[in-house]
């Protein structure tokens, strides 16, 4: 409570590391006083209305309003608007005068086989989106314990796939937060078979770290998609299963399996049987803000040592560390960016 008065008065910033300076970055957080508004005042004294806010309906509705709308002489103004965003139009599939609204520079295809390079180890795993990451373990007795904080593991995945919930018992995971600037293409962080893929319904909670804090494991109650992939096959990153789920958030109407070999090319729908190759697309969130969480199993890989430094960095003011009560702090990653490796 403490914390969230702070932050609806302004005086609590929200900072993360950008990894290739090693510098404190302050975030300018997104609608960040209605989002706090609506997860005390709304949520506190009219659940009907925090409820309908949090709906898919009220999702669609704001998604329309801010993103649907044309944007007027978009071949100057989507300049503005990159500008403003801190994107990089260069590195645009299409041309300035493609984004004739909101929407289509959200959902917008970049170069990222020249843009975002990755490693040539095939032991390597890389990062899913342009995100904001921590790292974490599910192992109870470790330093890096951070699932009750974040999500509930069971509610995850699913309480009728036990067979999944055995699996990454005790494993690794990393949450990837997705701001509305970023590019909202998903890649696949290994290289597997698809073994299982299922939708879980659920809310529509903004994944502001504030409202993260306030809405205890909302990770686990948005609508969700999870995929299973076993990347111990010939051509894979052989560290097992691994478990990719993608979180809907505020404004995130759907999201679209549309996985590409080769570029954007022939997409295609993700399902049981399909080999993803690492860093290639798969997925597409329309759109807003949204979350990637991946689960590894227990001691089939291990994480980057600056991301787990990061993680415990006490010299950052990140809302997660004072809302939690202990060390959590974010790194910004690129899409195909290493951020572990299997273990032999």
């Amino acid at each position: 409570m403490n914390l969230m008065k702070k932050a609806w008065s302004g005086s609590f910033p929200h900072q993360y590391i950008q990894r290739k300076t090693g510098g404190i970055v302050d975030e300018a957080l997104v609608g960040d006083l209605a989002v706090l508004g609506l997860y005390s005042t709304a949520r506190e004294k009219a659940a009907w209305l925090f409820n309908a806010l949090t709906s898919a309906r009220a999702s669609r509705v704001l998604g329309f309003c801010n993103y649907d709308l044309p944007i007027l002489n978009p071949g100057r103004n989507v300049r503005v608007l990159a500008e403003k965003m801190g994107a990089d139009l260069e590195e645009c599939v299409d041309p300035p005068e493609y984004f004739t609204n909101a929407r289509r520079f959200f959902e917008r295809k970049i170069k990222y086989w020249q843009t975002r390079p990755m490693p040539e180890d095939p032991r390597a795993i890389v990062s899913p989106a342009d995100a904001r990451v921590i790292v974490g373990a599910l192992e109870e007795h470790s330093h890096l314990y951070l699932k009750e904080s974040l999500f509930g593991f069971e509610d995850l995945l699913g309480l009728d796939k036990p067979e999944w919930l055995k699996a990454f018992q005790g494993g690794d995971f990393a949450v990837f937060r997705l701001t509305p600037d970023k590019y909202h293409y998903n890649h696949s962080p290994v290289a597997g078979q698809v073994v299982d893929i299922y939708e879980i319904h659920g809310a529509y909670h903004s994944c502001n770290p504030g409202a993260v804090i306030m809405e205890a494991t909302p990770y686990s109650k948005n609508k969700r998609a999870v995929t299973i992939i076993d990347t111990d096959v010939p051509g894979g990153t052989q560290i097992s299963l691994v478990a990719m789920i993608e979180v809907a958030a505020m404004m995130i109407g759907d999201i679209v399996q549309c996985y590409s070999s080769g570029e954007y090319d022939s997409p295609q729908e993700v399902e049981q049987g399909l080999f993803l190759e690492r860093g290639q697309p798969k997925s597409l969130y329309r759109p807003g803000s949204s979350t990637d969480v991946i689960l590894f199993q227990k001691g089939r890989m291990q994480f980057c040592g600056d991301l787990l430094q990061n993680t415990l960095r006490t010299d950052v003011q990140s809302r997660f560390s004072q809302g939690f009560g202990r060390a959590m702090v974010e790194t910004e990653v690129l899409v195909r960016e290493q951020i572990g490796c299997a273990l032999s």
